[in-house]
């Protein structure tokens, strides 16, 4: 009798775990759904939280500098938010009328340009591309491009959005920037003492990094600009102001093949005028290209981050892929971020041999 009762007693207790695990997992199911859901409804916002945040990495340096020399932080993110809009519009006061001057005779003559490539490719190559096909190619573009137009609603809607992204990044990376030691200290006070260190120090560490990878990048196209104008302009390239500025900004802002695009621009421009100018055009890009690879990069990297151009390019891929445009553009100062937080915890030890590595 007494076993009977505690046969059923463990049955029963058994009958009531194996219910409280059931409920546990249906409802960790749903929970696991209703997190993906609200994941992929919030992707978008998650982005620009993220980039913002790297943005705020990028000029806090700029913040931190100015309070050293006593001013509010505050206000040092308001003066550093002005200084560059000040760049930013000296930079359109200069350039501006200039840009839109030629952005407009491109588009006007582009059809031209276009003929012109098309029958020398034809005439030298052999390729069927006619001239009509050419002209009529462009002017179905330019009928899609005026119907689009006339989408009046959708437009703005467009524009609307890209503004209300613009400020989101701009509003968070202000209080990223400004209330960023406020964010490390309650981020921390969660945190048992050893793991705070960590924390600190892999910010400290991003900042650094992303602060060095915006300032890299932004030498880098100011020089190539130049370098590009000077270049365009002697070979008497057409719209050489506004070429040098795109491969400028597209070669370092656009991580693994921003080179690539960069250089189509002016060579199809260039090749309106001639094979000789195109080549003339592609033989300075890929000179330029070599002495920014190993002439212009390596000091600025050793100071600002080191990363294997395999590595980089990697990254920027896998970036691209999972959240798009701005996880290529944040996808190298977070593995630069990574790889020197890891290297403080890693223990390199002496090769044994170093047979096995080729001559150089």
């Amino acid at each position: 009798m007494g076993e009977q009762v505690t046969s059923r007693v463990v049955g029963d207790r058994f009958a009531v775990r194996l219910r409280q695990v059931a409920i546990t997992a249906v409802l960790s199911v749903f929970a696991l759904l209703a997190g993906l859901w609200a994941l992929e409804r919030l992707r978008g916002l998650l982005v620009l939280v993220l980039f913002s945040l790297f943005a705020g990495f990028a000029i806090e340096p700029a913040v931190d500098a100015l309070g050293r020399r006593g001013v509010p932080r505050g206000r040092g993110t308001l003066l550093v938010y002005l200084g560059l809009l000040t760049v930013v519009a000296a930079f359109c006061v200069l350039l501006g009328t200039i840009v839109v001057r030629q952005v407009t005779e491109l588009v006007d003559e582009l059809p031209t340009y276009t003929s012109r490539a098309a029958a020398y490719l034809e005439r030298e190559l052999g390729l069927d591309l006619s001239e009509t096909d050419v002209a009529g190619s462009v002017g179905t573009a330019g009928q899609v491009g005026r119907t689009l137009a006339e989408g009046a609603l959708g437009f703005g809607a467009t524009v609307l959005g890209l503004v209300l992204q613009l400020l989101t990044v701009a509003t968070l990376t202000f209080f990223f920037a400004k209330d960023g030691p406020r964010l490390r200290l309650a981020v921390c006070s969660v945190l048992p003492q050893h793991r705070q260190r960590e924390v600190l120090r892999a910010w400290e560490i991003a900042i650094d990094r992303t602060a060095g990878y915006v300032y890299f990048r932004t030498v880098l196209a100011v020089v190539s600009t130049v370098a590009h104008a000077v270049a365009l302009l002697v070979l008497d390239v057409p719209f050489a102001v506004t070429l040098a500025i795109w491969v400028g900004a597209v070669s370092q802002f656009i991580p693994a093949v921003g080179i690539y695009l960069a250089g189509l621009l002016p060579l199809g421009v260039a090749l309106a005028q001639g094979p000789r100018t195109a080549l003339l055009v592609l033989a300075f890009i890929t000179v330029y290209q070599q002495i920014e690879n190993y002439v212009l990069s390596p000091p600025l990297s050793a100071r600002t981050m080191s990363i294997h151009p395999a590595v980089g390019f990697v990254a920027a891929i896998a970036g691209l892929a999972l959240v798009g445009p701005v996880g290529a553009l944040i996808a190298l100062p977070l593995v630069a971020t990574a790889q020197a937080f890891l290297s403080v915890y890693l223990v390199r030890h002496e090769v044994v041999t170093s047979e096995m590595l080729p001559d150089e």
